[in-house]
C-alpha cells in the first residue's frame, strides 16, 4: 500500500472493530475519491487497495472496512462515473455474500445496496451474479443477514422493473445472446440491453430444482416480477422452468404453494390472451396495431410434454393444475394437442375415478373436450402448424412411415398417414392398456373412445396383429355390467362393418371363450347374446352360431350352449322379430332359418322340441316324442322340461295356449302337451300343465281327433300325414330328414355320456357327476331325486 494513498490513521480506523470509526474512515475515503475525481488512475488505485488489502484480508474487521470503503467510493463517484469501475467493485462485494462471518455477510449486503443504488441500470450487467448470490442468502440462518438480503432484493427488483427492457450500458459490447446453445430466443425479445433474459434463463432453470422453501419463495417472487414486465415476454421461456415451478405446488410451506398457484394461474391467463390475440389477428388481417398478447411466442408442444407426467402426480394440487392447463390447451392449441392424444389418454382416463371431486370433474371435462377435438379433426386435415410460431412443434414426433396392415374385420388398415396428425395405432394401444385399470369409469371411458374412433375411421384401427380384438373378448369377463355393455356395443359395431368370414370368426372366438370360461357363460352369457342381438341382426348371429355349433366336437358344450340360446330366443324382447319369423315359416327364407337352427338345436333334445313348438310344427314335435321314448331321460333333461312348462305359461306362448281352443285345427298340439305331461314326474310343473289341459274339454277333443289318431301310440314308427291343420309347412321343410338328423345327433350324445360314465367307473369314482343347472332349479331337482 502506498503511504501517500492511505495514511496510517485512516488504515487503523478502517480496520477498527467499532462501526462508527469505520464509518468515519469511509467518509474520509469518500472525500479522497472526490478530490481525485479528475485522476482516474488514482481512483483505480484506491479501489485496488480497498479490494486487495482490505476485502481480501484474513481479518473480518479489515474485510468490513474494505466493504464500507467500496460503498463510499461508489457514492463519491456517483452515476454514471461509477460504471467504469463496477467490474472491479461488484465481484469482491458479491464474494463476501458467502463469507463465514455473518457480520461480514451483513456489511457486504449493505455495501452492495449502496453500490446498486448509485449504479442503477448499470448493475443489470451483473444481474445473474447478484441474483445467484441473493438466492443463497434467502436461506441464511442469521435474521439480520436475511433482512439485509431482502432489502437489497427489493432494490434490484425495482431497478429491473424500471430499466430492464430499455437500459443500454455504455460500457458493454452490444449483445443479448444466451450461454445455452439449445435455448430458443424469440425475435421479439429486447436486444442489446444490459439485462439479458436469455442469459438469465439457464441460471433460473438450474436453481428451480431446489427443495428449500425459502429459496422457492425467492424464485417465485422473481418469476412474478419478470412476468409482470410485458416487454420481456417471460412466457416464451416458460418450458425452461415450468417443470420445477409446478413442483413448488407440493411444497411444505403454505405460502409457497399459494404464491406458486397464483403465478401459474397468471401464466395460463397470459397464454390464453396470447392465443386469443393471435386468433383475432389472423381473422382480421387488416394490419391493425398490435394489442396486448399479440406476437407473443408460446411453445405449446414443449409445455404439453412437461404437463403430461404431472397428470399422474401423487400430489392432488399438482395433478389438478396440470389438468386445468391441458383442459385449456385443448381449446387454444387444437392442432398441437391432437398429436399428443395417445399420451394424454393414458394420463387423463385414470383421473376419471379420482377421489378428489375437483380433479374428477376437471378430468371428465378434459376428456370430453379431447374427444370432440379428435372427432372434429378430419383425416384430410393438413399438417398442423403452431398457432404462434413454428418452434413450438419441436417436441412433436415426425410423421410416421406409411404402411399397410389388415384389420380383424376384413378391412385394409392404413397407418402413419402423413396428412393426419392423429396417431390411431398408438392411441388404440394405449386405450387397450386401460382395460386393466381397476376403476370402472376408466375402463368404460376407454371403450367409449374406441367406439368413437372406430365410428370415425373403421379402416384405421383394430389391426389383426395389435391384440385389440382378443382384449375386447377378454373384457367380456369384466365384473362391471356397464363395461361389458360398452364392450359388446363396440364388438357389434366392429362386426357390422365386417364381411362374412370375419363375422364368423368373431362368433367362433366368442363360442371358444364360452367353452373355456363356463362361469362367464353362466353369469354373462345371456347379457352378451342379447346385447349383440340388440346392436346387430339377430338372424345373422343365430344362424352363424348355429352353423358353428352344428359341427362342434365338444358335445357337452354344444348342448349347454344350445340350451342357453334357446332360452334367450324364447324370452328376450330383442329377439321378438326372430320369433315372429319362426312362428310363420311360410316362405323360403323363414323355412331356411328354421332348418338352420333345428340342425344345431339337435344337440339338446328339449331345446329342439321347444323350437318346434315355437314354429308351430306340432306334427313333427309329436313325432319327436317317439324318439324321446328311446332316450335316457337324465335329471338335466327333466329340469329342462320343467323350465319348458314354465315358458309355456309365459306371454310368448299365448298363441299356443289359445290354440287349445281349436283342437280340430291343432290336434298334434294336444299330443305334444300330453306327451310332456307324461314325461314329467309328480311335481309343480306336472300340476301346472295338467291343470292347463284339464281346462280344455277332453270329450270335445276326442270327438275332433283325426281318424285313427286315438289309436296311435308313441311307439308307432309310422309318421302321420302332414296337413294344413296340423302343420304350418308343406314340402319345402323335409321333416323326415330333420327327424333322422335329430336321432343321429342324439345317438352321439348318448354314446358320449356312456363313454364318460365308463371313464368315471374306471377311475374309481363312486359318485356320479351331477349336471350343471341354475339356482332356480335346485328345489325341483331335489324333488325328483327324492321320488326316485
Amino acid at each position: 500500500m502506498e503511504a501517500t494513498l492511505f495514511p496510517a490513521p485512516l488504515i487503523r480506523a478502517l480496520t477498527d472493530k467499532i462501526y462508527d470509526r469505520r464509518k468515519a474512515a469511509a467518509l474520509e475515503i469518500e472525500r479522497l475519491v472526490r478530490e481525485n475525481d479528475n485522476a482516474p488512475h488514482r481512483v483505480a488505485k484506491i479501489i485496488d487497495t480497498l479490494v486487495n488489502d482490505f476485502v481480501h484480508s484474513t481479518t473480518s474487521h479489515a474485510r468490513n472496512g474494505g466493504l464500507i470503503g467500496l460503498a463510499a467510493t461508489a457514492i463519491a463517484l456517483g452515476s454514471p462515473a461509477v460504471a467504469v469501475y463496477l467490474d472491479v467493485i461488484v465481484p469482491p462485494i458479491l464474494a463476501c455474500f458467502d463469507d463465514p462471518d455473518s457480520r461480514v455477510r451483513y456489511y457486504a449486503l449493505e455495501s452492495g445496496y449502496n453500490v446498486c443504488k448509485v449504479a442503477k441500470g448499470e448493475i443489470l450487467r451483473f444481474f445473474n451474479s447478484v441474483f445467484d448470490a441473493l438466492c443463497k442468502r434467502a436461506t441464511d440462518p442469521e435474521v439480520s443477514v436475511k433482512n439485509g438480503a431482502e432489502l437489497l432484493d427489493r432494490l434490484i427488483k425495482d431497478i429491473v422493473c424500471e430499466l430492464s427492457a430499455t437500459y443500454v450500458s455504455q460500457h458493454q459490447s452490444p449483445q443479448n445472446h444466451s450461454t445455452d446453445p439449445v435455448l430458443f430466443v424469440p425475435s421479439t425479445v429486447p436486444r442489446n440491453n444490459s439485462f439479458s433474459l436469455p442469459r438469465f434463463i439457464p441460471l433460473l432453470s438450474e436453481r428451480i430444482n431446489t427443495m428449500n422453501s425459502f429459496t422457492r419463495q425467492y424464485l417465485v417472487s422473481w418469476i412474478a416480477v419478470l412476468d409482470s414486465i410485458p416487454d420481456l415476454e417471460l412466457v416464451s421461456f416458460l418450458p425452461e422452468f415450468l417443470d420445477g415451478l409446478i413442483q413448488f405446488l407440493g411444497d411444505t410451506s403454505e405460502d409457497v404453494r399459494v404464491a406458486t398457484g397464483i403465478l401459474l394461474a397468471d401464466f395460463l391467463q397470459e397464454i390464453k390472451k396470447a392465443a386469443a390475440a393471435q386468433n383475432s389477428k389472423t381473422e382480421q388481417k387488416d394490419g391493425a396495431a398490435e394489442g396486448p398478447g399479440q406476437g407473443v411466442f408460446v411453445q405449446y408442444g414443449r409445455i404439453i410434454e412437461i404437463l403430461i407426467p404431472h397428470l399422474s402426480s401423487p400430489d392432488a394440487r399438482i395433478q389438478h393444475t396440470a389438468l386445468q392447463w391441458l383442459r385449456e390447451f385443448i381449446a387454444i392449441a387444437r392442432n398441437i394437442i391432437v398429436q399428443f392424444t395417445p399420451k394424454l389418454i393414458v394420463a387423463i382416463l385414470p383421473c376419471l375415478a379420482h377421489p378428489v371431486n375437483a380433479i374428477q370433474t376437471c378430468a371428465i371435462e378434459a376428456n370430453q373436450r379431447l374427444q370432440r377435438l379428435v372427432l372434429e379433426t378430419h383425416a384430410s386435415s393438413v399438417e398442423p402448424v403452431a398457432s404462434l410460431s413454428d418452434p413450438s412443434t419441436a417436441a412433436i414426433p415426425p410423421p410416421l412411415i406409411r404402411r399397410t396392415r389388415y384389420s380383424d374385420v376384413g378391412h385394409t388398415i392404413i397407418t402413419g398417414d402423413t396428412n393426419d396428425p392423429f396417431d390411431y395405432q398408438t392411441t388404440v394401444a394405449n386405450l387397450r392398456l386401460q382395460f386393466l385399470n381397476e376403476h370402472e369409469e376408466t375402463r368404460v371411458a376407454s371403450l367409449e373412445w374406441l367406439l368413437m374412433l372406430h365410428k370415425r375411421a373403421p379402416n384405421k384401427i383394430l389391426a389383426s396383429d395389435d391384440g385389440t380384438f382378443p382384449a375386447l373378448l377378454k373384457t367380456l369377463s369384466d365384473p362391471s355390467d356397464e363395461v361389458v355393455r360398452h364392450d359388446l356395443q363396440l364388438l357389434a359395431q366392429i362386426s357390422s362393418h365386417s364381411n362374412h368370414e370375419s363375422f364368423r370368426s368373431f362368433m367362433a372366438d366368442l363360442l371358444s371363450l364360452f367353452s373355456t370360461d363356463r362361469r362367464l357363460l353362466e353369469t354373462r352369457g345371456s347379457l352378451i347374446i342379447r346385447q349383440l342381438c340388440m346392436n346387430l341382426d339377430p338372424e345373422r348371429i343365430y344362424c352363424t352360431i348355429a352353423d358353428i355349433l352344428e359341427k362342434d366336437e365338444d358335445l357337452e358344450f354344444a348342448s349347454i350352449m344350445v340350451q342357453n340360446l334357446n332360452i334367450i330366443l324364447i324370452t328376450s324382447p330383442e329377439l321378438s322379430g326372430l320369433r315372429r319369423r319362426l312362428r310363420n315359416v311360410d316362405n323360403k327364407d323363414d323355412q331356411q332359418l328354421f332348418t338352420t337352427l333345428y340342425k344345431s338345436w339337435c344337440h339338446n333334445a328339449i331345446a329342439t322340441f321347444s323350437l318346434c313348438l315355437l314354429a308351430q310344427v306340432y306334427e313333427h314335435s309329436a313325432n319327436m316324442l317317439q324318439v324321446f321314448a328311446d332316450l335316457e331321460m337324465t335329471v338335466n333333461m327333466l329340469i329342462q322340461v320343467d323350465k319348458l312348462v314354465q315358458l309355456l305359461e309365459s306371454p310368448v306362448f299365448t298363441y299356443l295356449r289359445l290354440q287349445l281352443l281349436e283342437p280340430e285345427k291343432y290336434p298334434y298340439l294336444f299330443k305334444c302337451l300330453y306327451g310332456i305331461l307324461l314325461l314329467l314326474p309328480q311335481s309343480s310343473a306336472f300340476s301346472t300343465l295338467r291343470n292347463r289341459l284339464s281346462s280344455v274339454s277332453s270329450l270335445g277333443f276326442l270327438h275332433v281327433m283325426p281318424k285313427g289318431m286315438a289309436n296311435l301310440s308313441l311307439d308307432s314308427p309310422k309318421r302321420p300325414t302332414a296337413s294344413k291343420a296340423g302343420s304350418k309347412t308343406d314340402e319345402p321343410i323335409k321333416f323326415h330328414e330333420l327327424l333322422q338328423h335329430f336321432k343321429t345327433v342324439q345317438a352321439k350324445h348318448e354314446k358320449h355320456r356312456n363313454q364318460a360314465m365308463q371313464n368315471i367307473s374306471r377311475a374309481g369314482i363312486a359318485r356320479t357327476r351331477r349336471p350343471r343347472y341354475g339356482k332356480d332349479s335346485i328345489g325341483f331337482c331335489t324333488a325328483i331325486i327324492n321320488q326316485f
